[in-house]
């Protein structure tokens, strides 16, 4: 079954937001203080009613396709990503046809994509690895999945989530962002954040929290811009330079 996004590419991205609340001024600044319980399951209960099944944005035909993917997607965006693989992977959907493929061939298939030459080898030795250690599958737990090379915990986690459906959470940028400001979990490495949100995330929310996440922080709570005006859970954010923008 093809692992298709909710939304076509020229489709408006999803949102978990609402609409500026007239008059709001930045608030000063404060001390933030750790959110209860309560406060933590409110805010995604709100992000679940906005987006009940939130998406990832790869796209993937399979288990196979999705973690070479995620590998691809490292220090670059799921957009240039998505332009190179579908002609790799009409060519390549197993482990076996990427091997079959080469290393070069791929190479030429992904040079739009940052660090290609050495995210090529990296997809035919782990696709060599999946062959001869894995009987051809991605392998469904954390440990063999990061013996794969240009596998780390990240990607290992994106993938369990996304394809297996386990409920463990993949701390990229925008989710330390997020994160770290709210604050649902502190913490000065992804490391630290994962080990956090896992402590404090409701398990009722747990398989999708990764989801909700990023799509806060990719399109409302922005780094250098977050558009606090028109987040849904502003009231409940601690994060002492809220604006109205």
């Amino acid at each position: 079954m093809i692992d298709k996004p909710s939304k076509r590419p020229s489709d408006p991205a999803p949102t978990i937001a609402v609409a500026p609340v007239a008059g709001r001024k930045p608030l000063p600044k404060r001390v933030t203080r750790a959110l209860t319980k309560a406060e933590i399951a409110e805010i995604f209960r709100r992000f679940q009613e906005a987006v009940p099944v939130p998406k990832g944005e790869l796209n993937s035909i399979n288990a196979f396709t999705f973690l070479v993917a995620v590998v691809l997607s490292a220090q670059a965006t799921d957009v240039g990503v998505n332009k190179a693989t579908p002609a790799l992977f009409a060519l390549a959907d197993s482990p076996e046809k990427m091997l079959a493929l080469g290393e070069d061939r791929v190479r030429d298939l992904i040079k739009t994509i940052g660090l290609f030459r050495t995210k090529a080898k990296n997809v035919i030795a782990l696709s060599k690895r999946l062959v001869e250690n894995f009987g051809g599958r991605v392998p469904d737990n954390r440990a063999d999945l990061e013996s794969l090379p240009g596998v780390g915990t990240k990607t290992a986690n994106v993938v369990l989530n996304h394809s297996f459906g386990q409920p463990v959470i993949a701390v990229d940028t925008h989710i330390f962002r997020v994160s770290n400001r709210i604050p649902l979990a502190r913490g000065k490495t992804p490391l630290e954040v994962g080990l956090g949100l896992e402590k404090v995330v409701p398990p009722a929310f747990k398989l999708h929290a990764h989801h909700w996440l990023i799509l806060h922080g990719r399109y409302v709570c922005k780094a250098r811009k977050p558009e606090c005006g028109r987040c849904l859970i502003s009231d409940l954010c601690r994060w002492p330079d809220k604006t109205a923008g």
